[in-house]
């Protein structure tokens, strides 16, 4: 666990490839960003239209660059790349992970102000002829 804090770990360019469980539980993530990136798919195209529509398109194409991002972090991993197999280019997809999906989430805090706003539009729109 103390060789996790350390600068050469993250940073090593050789550093090797993953252990077994690490290497499964990277699998299992990237398996479960390609069932998510399916079901994104599918409801984005039965929800095309409407208030919701933007947040389903983010979200699918957010499973799916994520899922392609890690497969091939997992085929360089597999392939022990030397530069790409190195730590810090999962921190990096790590931490764009997180950004992305905060501004995915501050986008759906903005729905129920946009769903008043066209409320009263159409109030305001049954008065003119």
């Amino acid at each position: 666990m103390s060789n996790l804090l350390t600068w050469r770990f993250w940073f090593d360019l050789r550093p090797g490839i993953l252990t077994p469980v690490p290497q499964k539980i990277f699998l299992i993530f990237v398996i479960t960003l390609i069932f998510f990136t399916i079901i994104f798919g599918v409801v984005k195209k039965i929800k095309s239209k409407g208030l919701y529509s933007k947040q389903w398109k983010g979200l699918h194409s957010f499973s799916l660059i994520n899922s392609v991002i890690g497969l091939l972090l997992m085929f360089f991993n597999y392939e022990a790349v030397p530069f790409l197999t190195s730590r810090f280019w999962y921190l990096l997809w790590f931490i764009g992970l997180i950004v992305w999906l905060f501004y995915i989430i501050k986008a759906a805090a903005g729905i129920p102000e946009k769903k008043q706003q066209l409320e009263k539009e159409k109030e305001f729109k049954k008065y003119i002829p």
